[in-house]
């Protein structure tokens, strides 16, 4: 992986640091989360992959041994029974590089995500029009 104080400009050139196999994993995973979030704007944001839609939506990255997936911690608690088995934390979960990601519980987070952060962005602006 990169150093850590040099900074990425997209994700096309984050994924490129990566062997062949870990890139066909990201670019699986970015295209996954794409389908689920089309209106989502790329960037990097803490030196990872990051798709925003009215905030932060999901973040990724690959390390050594996993790549890691970061929907909020609510996007973890809602999603526990398809997440059991995996190394958790707050509002991170880390998918083995040797095993296939599970990219159904991932489409279902990412769906999770978007709804909830548009919900929040609809009571933000009726909010707004009622002050």
């Amino acid at each position: 992986m990169k150093e850590s104080n040099s900074a990425y400009e997209s994700i096309d050139g984050y994924i490129t640091t990566f062997s062949p196999k870990v890139q066909e994993i990201l670019l699986t995973l970015r295209k996954v989360i794409k389908e689920e979030a089309p209106e989502a704007k790329e960037k990097i944001s803490y030196q990872m992959p990051t798709f925003e839609l009215h905030g932060n939506l999901v973040h990724f990255a690959a390390f050594k041994k996993h790549i890691g997936f970061y929907p909020t911690p609510s996007g973890i608690e809602a999603f526990q029974e398809e997440l059991k088995g995996y190394k958790q934390s707050k509002g991170a979960v880390q998918f083995p590089i040797d095993q296939p990601l599970p990219y159904d519980a991932i489409r279902k987070i990412v769906q999770y995500r978007v709804a909830s952060n548009m919900e929040k962005a609809a009571a933000k602006s009726k909010k707004k029009k009622e002050e």
